[in-house]
């Protein structure tokens, strides 16, 4: 989340409101990077508030089809591998920092058996989470259908895009 306009904590709505519809909508997909959850997000403003904001975070999300969540989950990193060079992955992922290579090869085998079954990474709101809580949250969710599993993984990219554009928003 780099190109985006700079916006001061007291004009971030607004200034965000104002950035032409081309540019919102790039600086959008730096948070989720479903084309149809950033143009659904550019088309709901402007917003009255950052709840509102949120709120349209929420509303796209609930909207997005089967390919539209394989596009949001393509811009997120492995559990347990966050994107070298990529701050945000990297914050993101602050948990798996300094833990034992056992762990980090349980998370990598825990991946692999839960994209063989699913067909797309395991997406977790890994902020504020612990390597050893992602990985039993994994295992948790391993024996879950696929349908049951996507929504998971909606409800998951909704806080993750919270996230996100409560930081787009402070960011001075």
């Amino acid at each position: 989340m780099t190109n985006h306009p700079q916006l001061s904590p007291e004009a971030g709505l607004e200034a965000l409101a104002a950035t032409p519809t081309a540019e919102l909508t790039e600086t959008l997909l730096e948070i989720c990077s479903s084309p149809n959850w950033a143009k659904a997000v550019a088309a709901s403003g402007p917003w009255a508030d950052r709840s509102a904001l949120l709120a349209a975070n929420a509303a796209a999300m609930a909207t997005l089809t089967t390919a539209d969540l394989a596009d949001a989950m393509a811009g997120h990193a492995r559990i347990g591998k966050p994107k070298a060079g990529d701050a945000t992955s990297e914050r993101e992922q602050a948990g798996i920092k300094g833990v034992d290579s056992a762990l980090l090869d349980d998370l990598a085998e825990a991946n692999a058996a839960y994209e063989a079954k699913f067909g797309h990474v395991f997406l977790i709101c890994a902020t504020g989470r612990t390597a050893e809580t992602m990985l039993a949250s994994l295992r948790e969710r391993y024996p879950n259908d696929a349908a049951t599993e996507a929504e998971i993984v909606r409800g998951e990219l909704r806080k993750i895009n919270d996230i996100r554009i409560n930081r787009l928003l402070d960011e001075a």
